[in-house]
């Protein structure tokens, strides 16, 4: 089978600068194509178990924000030909003001912005703010929207959106069938590229996916890896590089 692009999230931070960098790097060295860097938050809407767990424990580092951009300018100067994009909520990115935060994401490397609560159509401005700093806004699409807002939404003229594969949040494993093929075709209709995920965890997924998806998105499979070897610089990295090249088919 050919490689597939992999977007792969991590939680900035977690469990600590230095191991989330390993992490990176693993993911990197096992085929991921984008690395998609969350700003840990503490009331997540759309985060499972896994990834809000991480959050809270970078937190409780008193971790801020320009820790979370100094870490992607560090990743971005290690990996310059990754793309990274910035997920986040929209409290994290409004109270500094979005034309003031998306000049200084941009100014660390990051090509785009994933804000899941803040609406397509009632952006705060995030869309021409992304614009102006040479980043694209990707907005989130679920199945539980109407048939006419994803419409709506397939049809702005995005150059990506993200395809959360099912409703709820991630982390549980995510079924591939048929609904999921129709929601994929029915988001990309207006023309946009679409990045699918949510509960993706094995190459067998991917699979299904592969054709389908300008990207696959895995994140909670990730995150879990890094906690289950968050004592083991060595077995950390190993397990992340080969989870990565099996959801990216890297060996083919």
């Amino acid at each position: 089978m050919s490689k597939i692009q992999l977007m792969s999230h991590l939680v900035a931070g977690y469990p600590s600068d230095e191991l989330a960098f390993t992490a990176a790097r693993a993911l990197v060295d096992g085929g991921a194509d984008i690395l998609e860097i969350q700003l840990p938050f503490s009331d997540p809407s759309a985060d499972g178990p896994a990834i809000q767990g991480a959050c809270t424990k970078v937190l409780e580092r008193h971790y801020k924000t320009a820790d979370g951009l100094a870490f992607i300018s560090k990743l971005h100067k290690e990996f310059p030909n990754i793309p990274i994009y910035l997920m986040s909520y929209g409290s994290l990115i409004y109270t500094p003001g979005l034309e003031a935060f998306c000049k200084k994401a941009a100014d660390c490397g990051v090509k785009g912005m994933i804000i899941p609560d803040l609406p397509f159509d009632f952006d705060e401005g995030l869309t021409a703010a992304c614009k102006a700093n040479g980043m694209v806004n990707i907005p989130v699409a679920a199945p539980s929207m109407s048939p006419e807002r994803l419409e709506k939404m397939a049809n702005a003229g995005f150059p990506y959106i993200y395809a959360a594969l099912r409703t709820g949040i991630t982390g549980t494993e995510t079924s591939v069938d048929q609904a999921t093929l129709a929601f994929i075709k029915k988001v990309g209709s207006g023309g946009s590229k679409v990045y699918g995920g949510f509960g993706i965890s094995t190459g067998a997924q991917s699979a299904l996916l592969g054709d389908k998806v300008e990207a696959v998105i895995a994140g909670s499979v990730f995150v879990r890896l890094i906690t289950e070897h968050q004592n083991d610089a060595e077995a950390l990295y190993k397990a992340v590089r080969a989870k990565a090249a099996e959801i990216s088919h890297l060996e083919g």
